[in-house]
């Protein structure tokens, strides 16, 4: 008996195995200790997440957005692998730089040899480097500034508020940035979140370059401030949206650390601590990826465990830390969670 229930589910686990794609079968091959099975062990609980229909979001950070995560991650969002997501304004914004603007980026492999001398000319070039990659000024930057001042001013007559993705979205369902797409829409997250109308949460959003032009346009007094949802308003729609949503578990995908993470994980203990809303269920799962160190006391190298303490994660929720690099794994992860 106990031959043939093994027999049977080997089979089972074999065309579970043929199901799946080509990098999917390598991650299960060779993915097997330390930093490689905690990836896959993270991205085969968030499969199991998904066929428990819990809700899960993700967290961007750093600069993955301009390292075109989008590439993958739209399609993650167009197979409804996540439902919400958190990111930093400069992830918000950069994806569709890169829609508009992807011929005009300069690769600068050798960056780290670069003399201040050199960082000085590519700024008379206008050029923004991040790490090895440089963002066009012009072609980037200013093209998007000049659309959606419009979008801004439009919604400040209207006496309307939005918040700052949805007036990204508004921009990409406009249809006026179409003849400048230098890349394959489909390759572009935010182009698939706004078809979708996918729920999000930007805190800090002022912290970016379209967050600093807005607020240059307060300044010249061309726009009020109170146009602009806050960041108040935010954690009040993800305290709607976690309560709402919130029967079957919701769980935590994070890339990178900063406030794009925290900002949305505090949810739960606002909720059942400062509303005292006990019924609140804990994040369901929970993963980062982070090349952070724990001991320098900063909360993108905090071990999961310290959230217990936060009344962020309950004591069983499957917790992982992926310490690597996210632009190596976040991809890695997501194959494996679309089958490829």
């Amino acid at each position: 008996m106990g031959l043939k229930q093994s027999s049977g589910k080997s089979k089972q686990n074999q065309a579970m195995k043929m199901s799946k794609g080509d990098i999917s079968q390598f991650i299960e091959t060779y993915f097997l200790h330390f930093n490689a099975a905690a990836l896959a062990d993270a991205a085969k609980a968030y499969n199991e997440q998904l066929e428990n229909e819990a809700k899960m979001l993700v967290s961007l950070a750093g600069a993955m957005s301009t390292a075109e995560i989008g590439k993958i991650f739209a399609e993650m969002i167009r197979q409804d692998k996540v439902h919400i997501v958190s990111c930093t304004g400069a992830n918000l914004e950069e994806d569709i730089m890169n829609l508009v603007a992807n011929s005009h980026y300069k690769r600068i492999p050798n960056y780290r040899d670069l003399t201040p001398q050199d960082e000085w000319n590519l700024l008379a070039k206008g050029l923004n480097r991040v790490t090895d990659t440089c963002i066009p000024e012009e072609e980037a930057f200013r093209k998007l500034q000049h659309h959606i001042f419009k979008i801004w001013k439009d919604a400040e007559e209207k006496n309307e508020r939005y918040f700052p993705h949805e007036f990204m979205y508004k921009l990409l369902v406009s249809g006026v940035l179409e003849d400048a797409y230098e890349i394959d829409p489909k390759d572009s997250w935010m182009y698939a979140a706004a078809q979708k109308n996918l729920p999000m949460v930007v805190p800090g959003w002022e912290d970016s370059t379209m967050g600093n032009i807005f607020a240059s346009y307060v300044l010249k007094g061309e726009l009020k401030s109170s146009t602009m949802k806050s960041g108040i308003e935010y954690m009040t729609f993800l305290a709607d949206w976690y309560s709402a949503n919130s029967d079957n578990g919701i769980g935590f995908f994070q890339i990178g650390g900063g406030i794009a993470g925290d900002f949305p994980i505090c949810v739960v203990p606002m909720l059942y601590q400062d509303m005292e809303q006990e019924d609140t269920p804990f994040w369901s799962y929970f993963c980062q990826i982070s090349d952070s160190t724990t001991s320098y006391g900063s909360y993108s190298g905090a071990v999961p465990n310290e959230k217990i303490t936060w009344g962020k994660l309950d004591m069983d929720t499957p917790k992982f830390m992926i310490e690597s690099d996210a632009t190596i794994v976040a991809p890695l992860v997501f194959a494996y969670i679309l089958n490829m």
